[in-house]
């Protein structure tokens, strides 16, 4: 029997979740507003391993971020892949890295992913689009989905609402639809639920072979209704579950699971089977 990957968290290290959680005005407030900013604590990479081994973690994938400030105009949230690396490296078949998308950077963003995959062992790209007010079917992120068709990864979306002071319109899953249909050949991962726009996002796995959905950000009791009805259904084949770890903790996780009475084999699928086929791990 496998066990749970988790496909979207954030580098979970004493010196990241001080310098880009409880250092940063913009995202404390964000844990603050959901009651999560006093558990805030980092762990060591021993530590991680333990923790992953007690709650029965397989796998993780862990973003490099590249996230910009739409109030104040800045970059946050600022994970370099090589910072993600230096964790990889040492939990190996445990953690792996997601290349955080900056559109901006153009190719030389392009190809500093490109190294991430071939050299860090990366297994897909991350694009949070809405503090760039660049929605993701934007031009400039284009060279990267080309990438990473060419790599075989696929790219894995934060959508939906964001609690950041940020424009949320840029975050409707809609917005891939035609990402889906330029690049049939690119798995993409809309995660968050979609959130409001959790039936657009069903509608949007429904439609194209190459579109899932991802759980992160979302434990399972606050799922909607059809979210649920869709995993454990004609949609069980199209869902990936995810924490983005540390704002959903693994045990809860995996705790508020059992009350949905999921099939067994829906629950397999949901919690590893259809991560294995969307990412190449190694």
């Amino acid at each position: 029997m496998g066990k749970p990957i988790d496909i979207l968290g954030h580098l979970f290290t004493p010196e990241s979740i001080e310098k880009h959680f409880l250092g940063d005005e913009e995202e404390l407030a964000v844990f603050e507003s959901l009651g999560r900013a006093k558990t805030l604590k980092g762990m060591t990479v021993e530590e991680f391993r333990e923790y992953a081994k007690n709650v029965g973690l397989g796998r993780t994938n862990i973003a490099s971020f590249y996230g910009w400030s739409y109030r104040f105009q800045r970059p946050y949230l600022h994970v370099t892949p090589e910072e993600v690396y230096e964790v990889t490296k040492q939990l190996p078949g445990l953690a792996y890295g997601l290349y955080g998308v900056n559109p901006f950077e153009a190719l030389r963003g392009v190809k500093h992913f490109e190294k991430s995959v071939k050299e860090y062992g990366f297994v897909g790209i991350h694009v949070h689009p809405h503090g760039f007010d660049l929605g993701p079917d934007h031009a400039y992120y284009f060279p990267y989905y080309a990438k990473c068709v060419e790599l075989g990864v696929p790219a894995v979306f934060s959508m939906g609402h964001t609690l950041d002071f940020m424009p949320i319109e840029n975050g409707r899953p809609a917005r891939l639809d035609k990402i889906a249909l330029y690049f049939p050949e690119l798995k993409i991962v809309c995660t968050h639920t979609g959130w409001p726009w959790v039936e657009e996002a069903i509608a949007l796995a429904s439609k194209h072979p190459n579109v899932y959905l991802g759980t992160s950000a979302y434990a399972p009791k606050y799922w909607k209704p059809e979210m649920t009805k869709f995993i454990n259904s004609w949609g069980q084949d199209k869902v990936l579950w995810g924490s983005d770890f540390p704002l959903v903790k693994h045990q809860e996780a995996f705790d508020q699971l059992e009350e949905l009475n999921l099939k067994p084999q829906v629950k397999e699928k949901l919690l590893w089977q259809n991560a294995e086929k969307v990412f190449s791990y190694k």
